[in-house]
């Protein structure tokens, strides 16, 4: 029990950190785009404790792992478009004015 416990602490501490990077590293696209799919990891290490523990299938790990993917698939061509138009992925440079 105490290690499951502690587990949870390293998911909840692996959350907190990511989300601390998402909101004080705000110019680069790609660090925003990595500390979101680190918060994804250590939300699926959540799910796999949580469901193991209970003895659950699987099947919803799936699911969440299909649309991560599918986010982190658009997140990557949202970062390419931007720096084939703009030059770079700061978002100062990005402006919907103009």
């Amino acid at each position: 029990m105490m290690i499951i416990l502690n587990m949870i602490l390293i998911v909840l501490i692996m959350f907190f950190i990511g989300n601390f990077i998402f909101v004080s590293m705000y110019k680069h696209l790609l660090v925003i785009l990595l500390s979101l799919e680190f918060m994804v990891l250590s939300i699926f290490f959540f799910l796999v404790i949580y469901l193991g523990g209970l003895s659950y299938d699987m099947y919803m790990l799936m699911i969440f792992l299909v649309f991560s993917v599918c986010e982190g698939a658009l997140g990557i061509s949202i970062l390419v478009s931007m720096i084939r138009t703009h030059g770079n992925d700061y978002f100062q440079s990005f402006s919907l004015l103009s």
